[in-house]
């Protein structure tokens, strides 16, 4: 056998996470670039491109589309470019021909390279497909759904109804089925969920982020009332640190860091969980900051494994978009707990001015902590919420 050049899976990977092959950009005998990306593997929380280690020709695919993939597994194998031979697709290859077809596929700004190179195999205009990723870029999944609709026989197609149709059929994503898998697997197969529910008031922390809104904004780090959540989480872990653990059969684990997975939403594509590191050694400024980046890079579609792996507590802020209260919340798992924090409403409560009780219209909202009953119970779960609630309600410069 030649010297071939392997092409594995990267070694870094999410505890608990399948990997895939979503998809090979190359076939078997073409030439490839080096750097260029030659297939794509996805998990239930990030897809990422796998690119040519070397310049030559792909000889081997050792992992076809769909089949899973483990860490550094062999996944294909390349013929290095002898010296001296022309670079693939370079001056002295391309045929007046191909040069005129390579002119008239358009390279939009905005695309990843694999859709670019989607588009370009299958002479499609971007413009005639609809995209549904954010803020209407198109994805790889609308490039398929776009050629499986242009391909179809005319036989598979259904006739004109004489009805109005009852639905229609949305096949689900990698990522939806893996979040339906996991969700089954943590609430039914794995952890007994129980949820406890305190309110808080949250008038001392909206009027801190009154007072130093404007400055973290200009620093490039939006001040979101997920960051006092981050912190005040700090105070109750430490109080009771059961929360930030995890259930083995030999054991309870205890983490000695504090990583926070924080839920983010990302509308029709599903949910994903990056992570803040370290988050009891970060100031609210550092928290803050941390925020915005792997928000704003999840959202994008521009996060990497190393991102959304090895959280050991996670929250929820369902508040965001209009939820008072969640319950229970599913348990991020292997973590013990998970934090849900509600809308912020003006409510009408009574509260103690001195010495009397009067009415009062306070912002307050519910928060819970779903935990994992085998690693705590529930007079440690309230101590926990208890201490959140605390440090909330007093916060101050």
């Amino acid at each position: 056998m030649p010297a071939w050049t392997d092409v594995r899976a990267p070694d870094e990977h999410s505890e608990g996470t399948r990997s895939q092959v979503l998809r090979w950009l190359k076939r078997i005998g073409e030439p490839v670039v080096a750097n260029e990306p030659l297939l794509e593997l996805e998990t239930d929380k990030v897809t990422v491109e796998i690119a040519a280690p070397v310049a030559g020709v792909l000889r081997e695919i050792a992992k076809r589309e769909q089949e899973p993939v483990a860490p550094s597994e062999l996944l294909g194998r390349i013929e290095p470019r002898a010296a001296g031979v022309a670079e693939p697709g370079g001056a002295s290859e391309r045929t007046p021909a191909g040069a005129a077809a390579a002119q008239q596929v358009p390279r939009p700004r905005g695309l990843s390279p694999a859709v670019r190179r989607m588009l370009a195999e299958r002479r499609l205009d971007p413009a005639s497909l609809a995209g549904s990723g954010l803020g209407g870029r198109i994805t790889a999944n609308d490039v398929l759904r776009h050629v499986a609709r242009e391909e179809a026989p005319p036989a598979a197609r259904p006739a004109a109804p004489t009805v109005e149709p009852a639905g229609r059929l949305v096949p689900h994503s990698p990522m939806r089925r893996r979040i339906a898998d996991r969700m089954v697997e943590s609430l039914l197969h794995t952890a007994p969920h129980v949820t406890t529910v305190f309110e808080a008031d949250l008038g001392a922390v909206l009027a801190h982020r009154a007072r130093h809104r404007a400055d973290f904004e200009r620093r490039a780090a939006p001040l979101t009332l997920t960051a006092y959540f981050l912190a005040a989480c700090v105070d109750a872990v430490r109080e009771v640190p059961e929360a930030n653990a995890r259930w083995t059969d030999a054991a309870i684990e205890f983490h000695d860091r504090l990583d926070v997975g924080v839920a983010t939403a990302l509308g029709e594509r599903g949910l994903i969980v990056p992570v803040v590191r370290d988050v009891a050694a970060l100031g609210l400024f550092e928290i803050a900051q941390q925020l915005a980046d792997l928000t704003a890079r999840a959202r994008a579609d521009r996060l990497t494994p190393g991102d959304v792996r090895g959280g050991t507590f996670t929250i929820s802020n369902h508040g965001v978009s209009g939820s008072l209260l969640a319950t229970p919340i599913v348990i991020n798992q292997p973590q013990s707990a998970i934090l849900g924090v509600g809308r912020v409403e003006k409510r009408v409560v009574v509260v103690s001015r001195d010495g009397e009780d009067v009415i009062a219209i306070r912002p307050r909202c519910y928060v819970t902590l779903t935990l994992d009953h085998r690693v705590m119970d529930g007079e440690r779960a309230n101590r926990f919420l208890e201490t959140l609630v605390a440090r909330l309600e007093r916060w101050s410069d």
